[in-house]
């Protein structure tokens, strides 16, 4: 059984391609001369199935995208109570490259911004690591993540390491107040080594299913995070991943999500699904235009805002049992996406006999919009 997600993501790409506003970030020569036409949508839902649209394969680099992962690996590795020691949990309301500490205890305020992301890359591997072996740690865990080997954009790198004042003033401001120990120059090196790291949307959208899953890569079924290292990840991206713009997501948006200078944006509806997007042109906080506009469509229209009744998910099909001539399938709960997709393999995987096919409703209670679309195309 083909799936209608697949055409229901081109239909959603088709819908914002002609939008050119924003510009490509300009300060790095690849990324000011990359493509900005490149469009691509994935979905990988927790059950390890993954649907992409438009140009899902093409590689960018991961830039701050990498920030709650690493995030989530800091947290692993050394517990809340280290982590907590060098970054905090507060929306900033400020830009991300802001050169600012709280002003009660000299720490970046979260680990989003670039002063608390430069900090949380020091704790990988431990502080007297080098930068060589840091950088490797946050490979391999980023290529798990993904469930394929991802390698890193040395030209890349190497030209917004030539353009990182800004990203050195804050090292040393952190060096300064004790928050890092390494020198200013290598800190900075291994934060944009690990922003250098290449990907796809699809690895992107995977990754991001690995957190909705509490920490189970869903195409793999590695177990790379602990369910609590997940969750509090995702409660940071809810409230600082789009930076001074993470309040008008989460009410609009409502998905915890996070945005990179490439034009990637991610995000994670706990539970159900990871969802990438990829467009280089960049609005005025940094986050990618039609990135955002996917998003806020996806939302409304499979009903994922998080703070929405009905964003829940059970078991969609109740029992599927044959009687005479006929196959009928008992479906059950709310069927929204996740529901109707678990729905859509179940019938795939069994062998559907007999003249006359009948579905059962009446424990269902209730459709969303996008649930009863993909019931009523894929029967």
């Amino acid at each position: 059984m083909q799936p209608p997600i697949p055409d229901y993501l081109a239909d959603i790409l088709d819908h914002v391609r002609d939008d050119d506003g924003g510009q490509s970030a300009d300060y790095i020569p690849e990324l000011r001369d990359a493509d900005p036409d490149r469009l691509a949508l994935a979905l990988c839902t927790t059950s390890g199935h993954v649907y992409s649209a438009g140009d899902g394969d093409v590689e960018f680099t991961i830039q701050s995208i990498s920030k709650p992962f690493i995030y989530a690996l800091a947290l692993q590795e050394l517990g809340a109570d280290a982590v907590d020691e060098v970054v905090g949990l507060e929306p900033s309301g400020e830009a991300f490259n802001e050169l600012s500490l709280d002003d009660n205890d000299n720490r970046p305020v979260n680990p989003m911004i670039n002063a608390g992301a430069i900090a949380v890359n020091q704790l990988i591997n431990g502080e007297d690591s080098s930068v060589d072996d840091r950088v490797e740690k946050i490979r391999d865990l980023l290529s798990r993540l993904a469930g394929r080997d991802l390698s890193i954009d040395e030209e890349l790198c190497n030209s917004e390491i030539l353009s990182a004042d800004r990203n050195l003033s804050i090292a040393h401001m952190l060096r300064s107040h004790g928050i890092i120990h390494d020198e200013a120059h290598d800190a900075v090196l291994s934060y944009t080594r690990q922003c250098s790291i290449l990907v796809t949307t699809r690895d992107l959208a995977v990754m991001s299913a690995t957190l909705a899953t509490g920490g189970v890569q869903p195409v793999t079924e590695e177990r790379l995070l602990t369910s609590e290292v997940c969750r509090r990840t995702l409660a940071v991206m809810s409230s600082s991943g789009m930076y001074d713009g993470a309040g008008r997501w989460m009410a609009g948006v409502g998905i915890p999500a996070k945005s990179g200078v490439a034009g990637g944006l991610i995000g994670t509806l706990p539970g159900q699904l990871g969802i990438a997007t990829f467009s280089p042109r960049l609005d005025s906080s940094g986050n990618s235009v039609r990135g955002v506009k996917i998003f806020e469509r996806l939302s409304r229209e499979m009903g994922l805002h998080l703070m929405a009744a009905d964003h829940h998910s059970v078991p969609g099909v109740r029992s599927i049992t044959r009687d005479g001539d006929s196959t009928v399938i008992r479906l059950q709960g709310t069927i929204n996406f996740t529901a109707a997709e678990n729905i859509l393999h179940e019938l795939g995987s069994h062998k559907l006999g007999g003249s006359e096919l009948l579905l059962d409703v009446s424990r269902v209670t209730s459709f969303n919009r996008m649930g009863r679309r993909m019931v009523k195309e894929g029967l």
